[in-house]
């Protein structure tokens, strides 16, 4: 059965002065300030469209790799993922780079790597990025 997430942005004034709040609608989490210059300067305690990219591109990958690696035998432990979203003013989002360190029992460095490249690949949020350059760097803890 198909699912639908939601959140929504109240945003007031011009892109450069004005702000915003998102709020997240399906799981009811809670709302977070987003500005220009916590996209394009500093955070400063607020969000940015990037960094929730990198939120669902990074929790969505740590789901695929950890079922990737069960469905062949070798469940781990545990994952841990950053996603870093690049955002250039002007151009927009230039690149996004996975870093991975997982514990997995009875797996190889090559084999994490390799699961991990799989992830990277056939996570749905990675799909949903195809038009952007996605690096990974992948190791056993």
């Amino acid at each position: 059965m198909a699912t639908t997430r939601t959140a929504h942005t109240v945003w007031e004034g011009n892109l450069l002065e004005g702000n915003g709040v998102v709020t997240f609608d399906s799981s009811g989490i809670g709302q977070q300030p987003v500005s220009w210059p916590s996209r394009a300067e500093q955070a400063n305690g607020k969000t940015s469209p990037e960094e929730l990219i990198a939120a669902a591109h990074s929790s969505c990958f740590s789901m695929a790799l950890s079922h990737g690696l069960a469905g062949a035998g070798t469940p781990p432990t545990k994952i841990e993922t950053k996603a870093d979203v690049t955002f250039q003013p002007g151009t927009g989002i230039t690149g996004i780079h996975l870093t991975v360190e997982g514990t997995v029992p009875g797996l190889d460095a090559d084999a994490f790597t390799a699961a991990a490249e799989d992830a990277k690949k056939n996570c749905p949020v990675s799909q949903a990025l195809a038009g952007t350059e996605i690096t990974l760097t992948a190791k056993l803890a």
